[in-house]
């Protein structure tokens, strides 16, 4: 059974496909990529369409990661197919708990950073939107640090090891 992920942020162009692209990459690094699902939304449709932010396309590139990507908004209807629900911000945690038909699915709701044990308390990953290349890397940071945390939850949940 495939273990489905979904990140979410605000616009669906900056934060959220940076943390798909690199989960993406670490899950298929660790062979579950025929176990595993990733994908990305946002919380509002403004950009839904577009291509991930050129800062982000860039800093993704430039150390690595793919950045495929077409901007979509999350969907209430979305929880029955996903398993877990990765939130970027407190703020993005709220609208997505209240869009979420039942408790359980509520409970499917975490913040990305509470997989970075060295993160804290503040757990939210900062919008670079409207700042420079420097918040966009810092943003990229963020998301490799709390990575290998999430790499571990999920496999705890597709049954361990890659074969």
């Amino acid at each position: 059974m495939t273990y489905r992920v979904c990140f979410v942020c605000t616009g669906n162009i900056c934060r959220s496909p940076m943390a798909e692209s690199v989960v993406r990459a670490r899950i298929a690094e660790a062979g579950l990529d025929d176990r595993v699902e990733v994908d990305s939304a946002g919380t509002g449709g403004w950009h839904e369409g577009d291509g991930a932010d050129p800062r982000t396309v860039s800093v993704l590139a430039e150390h690595g990661y793919d950045s495929a990507h077409t901007a979509r908004q999350f969907q209430s209807s979305w929880f029955s197919r996903l398993d877990l629900v990765i939130a970027l911000d407190h703020g993005h945690l709220k609208a997505l708990r209240r869009l979420a038909p039942t408790p359980e699915d509520a409970a499917k709701v975490r913040l990305l950073r509470s997989y970075d044990a060295s993160a804290g308390d503040d757990l939210d990953v900062p919008d670079p939107y409207y700042g420079g290349m420097d918040g966009f890397e810092e943003c990229l940071e963020m998301v490799e640090a709390a990575s290998e945390g999430l790499l571990a939850a999920v496999r705890e949940h597709v049954g361990g090891q890659a074969a």
